[in-house]
């Protein structure tokens, strides 16, 4: 796997020079798929705790201080422009002036902000950024875990109280348990507990495991549901997304890894299951319902990312050659059709038929450096290779 670093400088330059908001402070909130910049858009959350994540996690690895000073500056909007000073967490969004929007607490969202204030912790020693994603887990705790049920809610009004569209997205089910949410506490769960020695956290994160493998987990097909009520009763009709099943495979064995305990049987066949979503090509196909015939057969951006990840993460744990050639293979296909070698950045997907998707933003509230710039960071970090 060849220009890992190069590939990684390429992609935070993209954000320096094209998105950092010079007037305002903070990043642009959207640039479209066809390079159009929308000054006035509004700023999510999600976005911003993913930025300053990339920056730190890149600071940490490469010791560049453009990518200190970056992660500095985006740590200081966040904490100013989006944390509640009031009621706790974060708000999903703020305006271009940096004034509150959206004030929902999603709980996915909080969790992005721990996982970026503790990685610039362990990247600086910044103490504001440690106590901050303190507080915020104590948030999450507080306020979003359902002792009864076992696990945490999936959104809230400001004052934390239930809300009616607890929905991530627009494409999302109006569940109140989902895989996604889950998956993005155990991580930053398990970054949190690498600079914080904590025995309740670590509690929590075995709580969470627990949940990914008796709650999550299909042990017939082996692949992770989606969507669910209160009482973990399915709602989705099966639907297998293969790039979320590869990337809890891999954050499964590292949350296993920081607590000291051996990775589970249900990670290695999560993994080995999202091979259903490879192409021959070398790409990973986004998702698919078998029992409605239905395929999502674009190649997205995060996908690739975490497919990588993840066959590689399969191959050092087995030892068996065939997935660290799947991980190359999708390595050279996102080298030759995803990545921007005229404007930067990644694309959002390839379509089935080949052609580049621009009717997806190129950054934006969901489109952001984080998989892309983890995708570097993991493979220089397991490989040796810059």
């Amino acid at each position: 796997m060849k220009n890992i670093e190069k590939t990684l400088q390429n992609i935070l330059a993209f954000w320096t020079d094209r998105m950092t908001d010079q007037e305002h402070c903070g990043f642009y909130g959207r640039r479209d798929g066809k390079g159009r910049l929308y000054p006035t858009a509004d700023k999510g959350a999600v976005l911003n705790a993913r930025i300053l994540w990339s920056f730190a996690a890149a600071y940490r690895v490469l010791k560049r201080k453009e990518y200190r000073d970056a992660a500095m500056r985006t740590k200081r909007y966040f904490i100013d422009h989006f944390i509640d000073k009031e009621y706790g967490g974060v708000y999903w969004s703020v305006d271009y002036m940096g004034r509150p929007r959206d004030t929902k607490k999603q709980t996915y969202a909080i969790g992005f902000a721990i996982y970026g204030l503790s990685e610039l912790y362990r990247a600086t020693g910044d103490e504001e950024a440690l106590l901050w994603a303190q507080q915020l887990y104590k948030d999450i705790e507080q306020h979003t875990f359902d002792a009864y049920n076992t696990g945490y809610v999936e959104a809230l009004t400001r004052e934390w109280r239930p809300i009616d569209d607890m929905r991530l997205s627009e494409k999302d089910m109006n569940a109140s348990r989902t895989m996604n949410t889950h998956l993005h506490i155990m991580e930053p769960y398990t970054n949190l507990l690498r600079v914080w020695n904590d025995e309740e956290l670590a509690a929590r994160l075995h709580t969470l495991l627990h949940i990914f493998t008796k709650k999550l987990f299909n042990t017939e097909t082996h692949h992770l549901g989606l969507f669910f009520d209160d009482a973990w009763k399915p709602l989705d009709k099966g639907i297998e997304s293969y790039g979320h099943d590869i990337e809890a495979s891999w954050l499964m064995d590292e949350a296993a890894a920081v607590l000291g305990c051996g990775p589970t049987n249900e990670s290695l066949l999560i993994g080995m299951a999202a091979a259903d979503g490879l192409q021959d090509d070398g790409s990973m196909i986004h998702e698919a319902c078998p029992a409605t015939g239905t395929i999502d057969d674009d190649r997205v951006w995060w996908v690739q990312c975490e497919n990588i990840i993840g066959q590689y993460n399969l191959f050092q744990r087995t030892g068996d050659d065939q997935y660290r050639q799947y991980a190359e293979r999708c390595w050279d296909y996102t080298c030759q059709h995803l990545i921007d070698t005229v404007e930067g950045e990644w694309f959002w997907s390839i379509c089935g038929d080949g052609t580049v998707n621009r009717n997806d933003d190129k950054a934006g509230p969901w489109k952001c450096p984080y998989h892309n710039t983890r995708l570097c960071i993991e493979m220089m970090e397991r490989i040796g290779n810059k």
